[in-house]
């Protein structure tokens, strides 16, 4: 099972969902979170149309990187109710992807350490009031701090022939992690693009799935 809901952008920063951080936690249920955006003018009724796959630039074409990430794609496009062209057969629907990865910098709260910090940190005096109850204090704080992580992005735009090549469907996902690993993240990305397809119109979400 998975979970979504409106994304909070003070809560991304806070809880910062980067998936090699929560695989490096020792959660019970470590989760990855992936921020997703679309927006859709789906036709009705066209569940058993066909789709085929189209090259985003031309660098794709006899990719075997590209070949393995439109597998994925292929595996999650049930969700639309749209059915792959036999091969030389005209399609309804065009299905274009890109996807990368970029270093970003991020804000992750962590608690603070006297010796990287300076100054006091854990510990404290914590003891009983004279007049009942506890007083002092006891660590840890909490700090905000810098930390480089990997932006991993998928962006999939579906075109409609029937309406002169209109795009009908276009939504871009993206994870941080600590890991330069591309492909470990890349089948959450597909998840995260056709979940609750096709969704509201200019919908923005996170959504968080169990890691496999």
């Amino acid at each position: 099972m998975f979970r979504s809901s409106p994304f909070n952008a003070g809560r991304w920063a806070a809880v910062v969902a980067v998936m090699g951080v929560l695989l490096l936690s020792g959660c019970a249920t470590p989760t990855v979170s992936a921020r997703v955006t679309s927006f859709q003018q789906w036709p009705a009724g066209v569940e058993g149309q066909t789709y085929q796959f189209v090259p985003a630039d031309p660098s794709q074409s006899n990719n075997l990187e590209y070949q393995s990430y439109q597998d994925m794609v292929r595996a999650g496009i049930g969700a639309t109710g749209l059915v792959e062209a036999q091969a030389g057969a005209k399609a309804r629907f065009d299905v274009s992807f890109r996807y990368g990865t970029t270093q970003t910098q991020i804000m992750v709260r962590r608690p603070y350490d006297p010796y990287f910090n300076g100054g006091y940190g854990y510990g404290g005096f914590y003891g009983p009031r004279p007049w009942g109850g506890y007083y002092g204090y006891w660590g840890p704080e909490w700090v905000d701090v810098p930390m480089v992580v990997q932006r991993n992005t998928l962006t999939l735009q579906i075109h409609d022939s029937q309406r002169g090549g209109a795009e009908v469907y276009r939504s871009s996902a993206f994870i941080l992690s600590e890991r330069d690993d591309f492909v470990r993240t890349m089948p959450y990305l597909v998840r995260a693009i056709f979940d609750n397809f096709p969704g509201n119109n200019g919908a923005e979400r996170e959504i968080q799935f169990p890691v496999r």
